[in-house]
């Protein structure tokens, strides 16, 4: 049985014989007169076109030969015969799939009525050693499509596909921001201190300052003091960093959309996210109920809302008022040894157990508990509750927003209460901006991954996320070797 090896050999056999013909390989540009779908929507009998692209299948016939050229656009046949090309045929004869080939040549239809491109001309610009996975079972073990990408998307046009809805997600972002007025801004992926949420951060060293510095898990704090600043309205799709588990929904490397508008409260934020979203939806998508498995999900306006002690009441079925929050939270079967017995820990602990798994619809969770969230101001009239929203969709959280906390003194005792005794870890840099003055804010942020994996019907992050972090392959083999 023929392995790898055997077909890399015959390959490089290929690749000598067609230096020996003085055959130029590894060429520079391509003077493309149009792409494969192009060359097939505007057909024209006897046109000349000139294409490139990747062959994806070879059919000989004694003295010629069909094939699939396959560029990004799509795919279209080509067809070379001994009498049109003369002595270079012979050079055609040592292709393979996989090779990287510009043709000139007129195109016609077969018989049967498909578009192919007749070949006067042609250069092959890259040659293959490496066979390419095999043509009707593609790629399918997952570990290796997400190390060797680039394979899978050759193998897999569904891949190809998902990227590139997620460009245009990305890119429709930015229109829809800049509609209103928000500008784009750029702040440190590498910072002092790791600040703007509670995470385990990756650690790296400043050789020439002489210092630690840590990878961003958050560009809050640096985006507020833009808004200490003045300047209002304002966005960033940053990439942070924590140094974390790897899950279906979790990758250590991860795209965020951060939003903060000066002036305004976690309800403007509520509706800006459902507006997003929604226009997400109708331009990508062009409909507002998406499927997902057995699941459809309506995400027609408006959304539900109900508050955090709301949603444990009704879903989880827990009396909140009960004096032993503990034993509701053990009747239920949720594990609360972490929770250092400590109220709005259990509730927390209750609501991520229980309630976050059965909100499939569009759902925002309000009014958290304030010792939740060390960020966000309180709620006037009820301190215990702070203006904060999560935005959950089948049963992952999506977004989270504040109304963003800008009193210096109180910002200070919650930094206090987070770092214990270690007062290095507070940022005071920060704490001295609110100092000048930070105008009242709202502050949205939302995970682009797990929206992403929304929009495309993913099951898991790393199918939208090109280069997925993986664990090290165990074993290095031959045919893991350079060819």
């Amino acid at each position: 049985m023929e392995t790898p090896n055997d077909q890399i050999m015959q390959r490089k056999e290929k690749l000598q014989k067609l230096i020996d013909m003085g055959v130029e390989l590894y060429s520079g540009s391509v003077n493309r007169s149009h792409s494969c779908k192009e060359a097939v929507d505007q057909f024209e009998e006897g046109h000349e076109v000139t294409l490139a692209g990747r062959i994806k299948a070879l059919r000989w016939h004694g003295k010629a030969v069909f094939g699939d050229l396959e560029d990004a656009s799509g795919k279209v046949q080509f067809y070379a015969k001994k009498d049109a090309v003369g002595e270079r045929f012979a050079e055609l004869s040592l292709l393979d799939i996989g090779d990287i080939l510009c043709i000139v040549g007129d195109l016609f239809r077969t018989r049967t009525g498909e578009v192919t491109v007749l070949i006067k001309d042609f250069k092959i610009v890259s040659k293959s050693l490496r066979p390419l996975p095999e043509k009707w079972h593609g790629l399918k073990d997952v570990e290796m499509r997400y190390r060797y990408r680039y394979l899978d998307l050759i193998s897999n046009s569904d891949v190809a596909a998902v990227f590139k809805r997620r460009s245009r997600a990305i890119s429709l972002i930015r229109s829809f921001l800049d509609e209103k007025d928000f500008l784009e801004v750029e702040t440190p992926m590498m910072q002092s201190m790791a600040g703007g949420a509670t995470a385990r951060p990756f650690v790296t060293h400043h050789q020439a300052l002489g210092v630690d510095l840590y990878l961003r898990i958050a560009p809050e704090l640096y985006l507020k003091r833009l808004i200490v600043g003045g300047l209002e309205k304002i966005y960033e799709l940053n990439r942070n960093f924590r140094n974390e588990g790897l899950s279906r929904f979790h990758n250590p490397e991860f795209t965020m959309l951060e939003i903060y508008q000066a002036y305004a409260d976690y309800n403007v934020m509520m509706n800006l996210t459902e507006e997003l979203v929604v226009f997400l939806c109708e331009k990508l998508l062009d409909k507002l109920e998406l499927g997902f498995g057995d699941k459809t999900v309506e995400f027609k306006p408006p959304w539900k809302r109900l508050t955090f002690h709301e949603a444990i009441r009704e879903i989880a079925g827990v009396d909140i008022d009960s004096e032993s929050i503990q034993e509701e939270a053990e009747r239920i079967g949720v594990d609360c040894s972490d929770c250092e017995s400590k109220r709005d820990n259990i509730l927390n602990e209750i609501f991520e157990k229980v309630v976050q798994p059965k909100l499939i619809s569009p759902t925002f969770i309000i009014d958290y508990p304030s010792s939740l969230c060390p960020l966000s101001r309180p709620k006037s009239g009820q301190p215990e509750l702070a203006e904060r929203f999560e935005l959950f969709v089948l049963g992952q959280e999506i977004a989270n927003a504040y109304s963003e906390l800008n009193d210096p003194g109180i910002q200070y005792e919650m930094f206090k209460k987070q770092a214990g005794l270690d007062l290095k870890k507070i940022d005071v840099d920060y704490v001295r901006a609110l100092e000048h003055g930070m105008p009242s804010a709202g502050g949205l942020g939302i995970g682009i991954d797990r929206l992403m994996m929304l929009l495309t019907g993913a099951a898991s992050i790393r199918d939208v996320i090109l280069f997925p972090q993986l664990r090290p392959e165990q074993e290095k083999s031959s045919e893991n070797e350079p060819a």
